[in-house]
């Protein structure tokens, strides 16, 4: 079966480091767990111990990173799922937070588990026992050695929606040996732009395909109809507007704009949803906190410091400020409020989402903003129709099937 390209000495040298941290990793995992970085019930998957039973059949495997590269993934989930109605989904993570956003949100028949560490035991184990059919990476994230052993055992290998910024190809020329290596290895890589497609070739990549983001294709966030129903009556009588994902720059551009906006109307309200929810954080202005069950009494802010909560927001809300914008994130996804009629405002460092951005721009769905002032002034705009429009375009987006049937294709 090992009819894969050989590994390079980059690879072999990464292979044989990693086998010396194999000992040290459980410790390592229990000192974020004791942090709240890990998952106490499954912190163990992450050394490739299965936290559920191989499904019969077919398997596809998909990994996104973090939160926002999973919820990507839903769209092309979904079209497979429709072609191959038999087929079952394994969706792996890094980050503890995605587990507890994507586990209502996930389309039929598939399985949410964390990536292994990057080890040769680990991610034996991982492949022994889901024996996936066909593996997908997104966005930025290829895992050297999950990378070569799938090649190995046969899995064909998909490297979707990629993109890598002029700052992320810098950032890895020091081991563009191991990427050339990892990237040789895929059977096709889709980029989500020139841009992305010829950094991927400068890191080694033989081959690479422009093809739109499939962000705008994902399903609509879920949520909790009678929860809707119950907050949508706490909020009864108030102009509602959310912060989605910040972090502290945005925080700083959104409070500034809150403060204003009361002493103008004092029925605005705005909720703050930070990326991080357990990253402490006290408003300057009157707040409710969802985390301790606070109800609302004329407070200014509602801090929804909880997971997996978007989706209501967004229904919710007259507008919404995309957070990461203000700061070196450079911006989170703009689709899922788009696709709730949700009117889009956004700060000036987007590159992670470039060109998402610029459809929606194009469409007066989305707008530019780069301080409180002119927060408040598009707060104030017309924000029915830009929540419209954007939902138009969403509704307007290419579908998968024809993606969908390539990727299936790939299988044997």
């Amino acid at each position: 079966m090992d009819k894969a390209r050989p590994p390079g000495k980059a690879l072999r040298a990464y292979t044989v480091l990693t086998r010396m941290l194999v000992p040290l990793a459980p410790t390592h995992l229990r000192k974020r767990l004791a942090r709240g970085r890990e998952d106490p019930a499954r912190w163990q998957e992450k050394l490739g111990q299965a936290g559920a039973p191989r499904p019969d059949g077919r398997l596809i495997w998909l990994h996104g990173v973090g939160v926002g590269e999973v919820m990507a993934l839903r769209g092309v989930i979904a079209a497979m799922g429709r072609a191959e109605p038999q087929a079952h989904f394994l969706v792996t993570s890094s980050a503890r937070s995605s587990a507890e956003v994507v586990a209502g949100n996930l389309p039929p028949r598939s399985i949410h588990q964390y990536l292994p560490l990057d080890a040769p035991a680990f991610v034996a184990r991982f492949l022994d026992h889901w024996q996936p059919d066909l593996s997908i990476w997104s966005d930025q994230d290829i895992w050297p050695l999950c990378a070569y052993m799938a090649d190995k055992r046969g899995i064909p290998l998909v490297f979707l929606n990629a993109r890598i910024t002029d700052a992320s190809l810098n950032k890895r020329r020091f081991i563009k040996a191991l990427y050339t290596d990892s990237l040789k290895r895929f059977q096709l890589v889709l980029a989500q732009d020139s841009r992305s497609a010829d950094n991927l070739m400068a890191l080694g990549a033989p081959r690479v395909e422009v093809a739109p983001s499939v962000k705008s294709a994902a399903p609509m966030l879920a949520a909790d109809g009678a929860e809707q129903v119950r907050m949508g009556a706490m909020f009864e009588g108030r102009r509602v507007w959310v912060a989605a994902s910040t972090h502290p720059e945005d925080e700083a551009v959104a409070l500034a704009a809150q403060a204003r906006l009361i002493a103008e109307d004092p029925r605005w309200l705005l909720v703050l949803v930070p990326r991080d929810p357990k990253r402490a954080i006290a408003p300057d202005l009157p707040f409710a906190k969802r985390s301790s069950g606070d109800t609302l009494a004329g407070q200014a802010v509602y801090l929804a410091d909880t997971f997996g909560e978007l989706g209501l927001w967004y229904r919710l809300a007259e507008a919404a400020l995309i957070g990461g914008s203000f700061s070196a994130v450079e911006g989170h996804n703009p689709w899922e409020a788009s696709a709730l009629g949700t009117a889009v405002l956004h700060g000036p460092r987007i590159d992670n989402f470039t060109n998402d951005f610029k459809s929606l721009q194009m469409a007066q769905a989305a707008k530019e903003i780069t301080d409180a002032t002119q927060l408040v002034a598009a707060l104030n705009g017309e924000l029915r129709q830009m929540g419209l429009r954007g939902q138009s375009l969403v509704r307007r987006a290419a579908p998968l099937e024809s993606l969908a049937a390539d990727l299936l294709g790939l299988m044997k």
